[in-house]
């Protein structure tokens, strides 16, 4: 792919959580293009042993683990094993997260609810429960087990990312919007955390983008958009989705320990102009 910076990550160790997913994948293509050391860890093994491999036929260095981010246990197992394939971490990508059905109404509004539509009062606890593990524990635990090897270096960097959920919640999707803002408040609370240990912890606030997981939200089986794919076109200023790759500028500059030296406690939105419209 076309990198947008040109910024040299060689013998950078570059962990990846959700490595398995288009957009974690994405990164984790463009670490190992940029020349770092890439483990690239999700808990569906086979799509980072692919990645692993696409990364290898081009020269680059990649190594695919299957992890849970929330089991602890498992991932200081990958530890090792990535400390003893790779190195230690320099940099930590916390991109494992995601939504989950149980945890999302069909209603955007409760007033127009109809028989048979899961409302709010629907809702299943052990879905918004998941979602909240998934994204915070699936963030945090990866951080406790990982950023050791920062400390021990005093040097190193966290992205985590977020959403622009994270700053306005999004209708029907309740539990994944409160998941993400504590995702932004835990970035801002590491960043304090590290301040004094030179590790930097930053975020991305991705817009709106096509991945596996919202395909079908956003588009109908025919290819064409969705009413709510429609709404957040309108919102949008530039008038489009974000692809995946537009991320990396983003993600190079504050992983970049020169460019970025005196950056942390950032959430960084990449949306396309989303929330910069009023709507008016």
């Amino acid at each position: 792919m076309n990198l947008p910076l040109n910024i040299d990550f060689t013998g950078k160790v570059v962990v990846v959580t959700g490595a398995g997913g288009i957009l974690c994948g994405t990164m984790a293509k463009a670490f190992a293009q940029a020349g770092a050391k890439v483990a690239a860890l999700d808990l569906n093994e086979e799509s980072v042993k692919k990645l692993s491999d696409e990364c290898k036929a081009q020269g680059w260095i990649c190594e695919g683990y299957k992890a849970n981010v929330l089991d602890q246990a498992e991932l200081t197992q990958v530890h090792a094993k990535v400390v003893q394939d790779l190195g230690t971490c320099d940099i930590l990508v916390n991109g494992a997260g995601g939504n989950n059905p149980k945890a999302t109404t069909d209603n955007e509004y409760q007033h127009e609810a109809v028989e048979g539509q899961k409302t709010f009062f629907d809702l299943d606890p052990s879905g918004v429960d998941f979602v909240f593990k998934l994204n915070f524990q699936g963030t945090l635990l990866p951080t406790q087990v990982f950023a050791k090897d920062m400390v021990d270096k005093k040097a190193g960097c966290i992205l985590n990312v977020s959403s622009m959920n994270a700053y306005i919640p999004l209708t029907k999707i309740p539990a994944y919007s409160g998941a993400k803002a504590a995702v932004s408040n835990f970035t801002q609370w590491l960043a304090t955390h590290f301040a004094g240990t030179g590790i930097r912890c930053n975020a991305i606030a991705p817009g709106f983008l096509v991945s596996n997981q919202n395909r079908s939200l956003l588009f109908n089986e025919d290819g064409t958009p969705t009413a709510r794919s429609k709404k957040i076109l309108n919102g949008t200023p530039t008038g489009r989705f974000v692809d995946s790759e537009e991320l990396l500028g983003g993600v190079f500059f504050l992983c970049d320990e020169k460019a970025a030296s005196a950056i942390t406690g950032v959430v960084l939105p990449i949306d396309a102009g989303f929330s910069a419209y009023s709507g008016v």
